[in-house]
């Protein structure tokens, strides 16, 4: 018999905003794996899809499924359109699923002192400083118009403290920027992609025991979850969830009110009703 649980609270969506949701990110407490729900949510108004760190919300932009990463976008981090002064640490949590990824960081309105010669500056991608240093923003970090490059540093390869931090007041910078794709023109900083790349990693309890169930759960038009407290899976249906998939006939629904028999409880009682009858 297939073991069935009560409709998880709130309920579990496909969409936040304009992103696709899909395991292992959910959009809400007992949705995706509780391995990545303290940090992945969608936004109360449920408009925007966050990652949370002890650093704070950023808004995530775009997801990779196949490729397991997925970008976000700090609204302290600076662009070419515009520009954040004294932007506060951002970090990612020790204990998380997170990763940098790929993006390429630029430190920028550093002292030159520090960075000149500072083994994290890359100088073979050090012509993308005269580049964002051609944005008109740059006068929001006290740099003048078309400023000299000494004070811009290509952090690469990334890294964060030991406190998995980026403290830009620490490395004395005025501000930074994360670029996840050139585009066709590198030295065009009005067509780059801007935000910082994560990777992530599932846990080895998700990658041999939930996944195999998830995937028939999605394709059933149901949504992976997890029951709190013991966070065994279960699969979110219209109708209401269970440890398989939404072809299951043994349903528990939760109303406001009462809980409901199973349907599977229900139809052996009607048989039931039926032999006695017939007798």
């Amino acid at each position: 018999m297939t073991k069935s649980t009560q409709t998880l609270e709130p309920a579990c969506k496909t969409r936040c905003g304009p992103l696709e949701v899909k395991y292992p990110f959910g959009t809400g407490h007992g949705c995706g794996s509780p391995r990545f729900h303290p940090y992945v949510a969608c936004s109360p108004d449920a408009t925007q899809l966050l990652l949370t760190t002890h650093t704070g919300s950023y808004p995530i932009t775009s997801i990779s499924y196949t490729y397991s990463t997925l970008t976000i976008s700090p609204s302290c981090m600076s662009n070419c359109t515009s520009m954040q002064p004294d932007p506060p640490k951002f970090g990612l949590d020790w204990a998380g699923p997170f990763q940098l990824g790929s993006s390429t960081f630029i430190l920028l309105a550093c002292s030159s002192s520090t960075i000149k010669g500072n083994p994290i500056c890359d100088p073979s991608s050090a012509y993308l400083c005269p580049s964002i240093y051609s944005c008109p923003g740059v006068v929001s970090l006290g740099l003048p118009l078309f400023p000299p490059t000494n004070s811009c540093c290509v952090y690469s390869p990334a890294n964060l403290d030991p406190h998995d931090e980026l403290d830009i007041r620490e490395l004395k910078c005025a501000g930074y920027t994360s670029v996840v794709a050139l585009g066709d023109l590198p030295t065009n900083p009005g067509q780059w992609l801007y935000g910082v790349e994560l990777k992530y990693t599932l846990g080895g309890l998700d990658s041999y025991n939930i996944a195999p169930s998830c995937r028939a759960c999605e394709m059933s038009g149901g949504v992976c979850g997890y029951a709190p407290p013991s966070n065994y899976f279960v699969c979110v249906c219209t109708n209401g969830n269970t440890t398989t998939d939404c072809y299951s006939y043994s349903w528990i629904i939760t109303t406001s009110s009462s809980l409901q028999l199973s349907r599977e409880f229900q139809l052996g009682f009607l048989a039931l009703f039926v032999f006695f009858i017939v007798i």
